[in-house]
């Protein structure tokens, strides 16, 4: 297993080297420029327009610029941004990220956990009412335009039933006062996901030691709640919970719409994976023991079905860093969705090679974790 992960380390960083190359020669051949705009001004003088060339090193040829871009990459120097000048660009990134994270990695959890448990769960009654219903429901939220299901929940929650803010990031009346930062309270609030998610994996590893059912759950739930507690009582505690409150009551409404969106890819991807392992021949012999219906389904063919699902998921974290360019334009949500589109209209090269990059390189470590991951949920897989 260690000679693999080195292995794949080393084709990782060939791979996001030719990518990185990639990237910076197709934003480079774009027309236009972020300088161009300024150089055309007829107002400028000539030593102006030079010296503003030399100042954003438009003055070097463009292979110059991708030797001293691919050095200052070694260095994790990702240049500075244009539209925000004289900010990095990995300032930029970071002041971003935690936003995208906390959307995104909170709706693809709630939307896989979902789509898991309704997969098996259609998949075990195929034919029956449930499956159809589910399968049809799933179709539709697939398939439907992003801004119409957007605008249509902003109608229904926001302007009909006016339980949840339209847009925005954060209430100006809450936030006026505060003595902390939004960056900080996202910061925290990863913190304390990452946390949770780290109870929940121990967990499931002392649970998985333990022989009875009732115990395994008991350890589960336990420290589950044993963590939210804990939490509730530092949040509220430490005077922040107002604010982080009103972080989470702007998220409900982009959350729900990004759920709604892809928890049929999982669902299906259950269904059609436990369609093929209940008729396997171990299943049959399972049933034949006399076994009860659930442990067959959850404990020897959905065990087995969620190979493919946990690869999809692990892909998908990777991609949650790019952000949803139409969600976080929809309901106004400053992460590196919108960062991509402000970076692309201003022409900014600097940040949108730094926004590609930066997802390229999740993407790849990603798929790291997803062989790792293979190996440990099928013991039939050797590296």
């Amino acid at each position: 297993m260690i000679k693999y992960i080195g292995k794949r380390l080393f084709q990782i960083i060939i791979l996001l080297f030719v990518y990185v190359s990639i990237v910076y020669w197709m934003v480079e051949l774009m027309p236009g420029s972020f300088v161009a705009h300024f150089i055309m001004n007829p107002k400028l003088t000539p030593e102006a327009k030079e010296a503003l060339k030399k100042q954003f090193g438009f003055d070097k040829p463009a292979h110059i610029r991708y030797l001293l871009y691919m050095k200052n990459f070694m260095k994790m120097d990702l240049g500075i941004s244009f539209l925000y000048y004289p900010r990095k660009v990995v300032s930029v990134i970071m002041e971003r990220l935690p936003r995208t994270l906390f959307l995104f990695v909170t709706a693809t959890i709630i939307s896989y956990a979902l789509g898991f448990n309704l997969g098996k769960r259609i998949a075990w009654r195929r034919g029956k009412f449930l499956d159809t219903a589910a399968t049809f429901v799933g179709i539709v939220f697939w398939t439907i335009f992003t801004p119409i299901l957007a605008i249509f929940n902003i109608w229904i929650f926001g302007v009909l039933l006016k339980l949840l803010p339209l847009n925005g990031f954060i209430d100006p009346n809450i936030w006026r006062k505060a003595t902390i930062s939004s960056q900080e309270i996202f910061k925290l609030l990863i913190l304390n996901g990452g946390i949770l998610l780290l109870v929940f994996a121990v967990a499931l590893l002392i649970a998985s030691r333990l022989k009875t059912l009732t115990a395994k759950k008991m350890t589960v739930w336990m420290s589950l709640l044993a963590v939210l507690i804990i939490s509730f009582i530092y949040w509220y505690t430490s005077g922040y919970g107002i604010y982080a409150l009103d972080i989470l009551r702007h998220l409900i409404l982009p959350i729900f719409t990004l759920t709604l969106l892809s928890f049929a890819g999982s669902m299906l991807v259950m269904r059609d994976t436990m369609l093929e392992i209940i008729r396997e021949d171990y299943i049959t012999t399972a049933k034949a023991k006399g076994l009860p219906d659930n442990i067959v389904r959850d404990k020897h063919a959905a065990r087995n079905a969620l190979l493919p699902l946990v690869t999809n998921f692990v892909i998908s974290l990777g991609f949650t860093v790019s952000g949803g360019i139409i969600t976080e334009t929809m309901f106004s949500w400053p992460g590196m969705g919108r960062a991509y589109i402000e970076a692309l209209n201003s022409q900014d090269i600097p940040l949108l090679v730094g926004l590609l990059v930066f997802t390229g390189i999740f993407v790849l470590i990603a798929h790291l974790v997803a062989d790792i991951l293979y190996a440990f949920l099928d013991p039939r897989i050797r590296y």
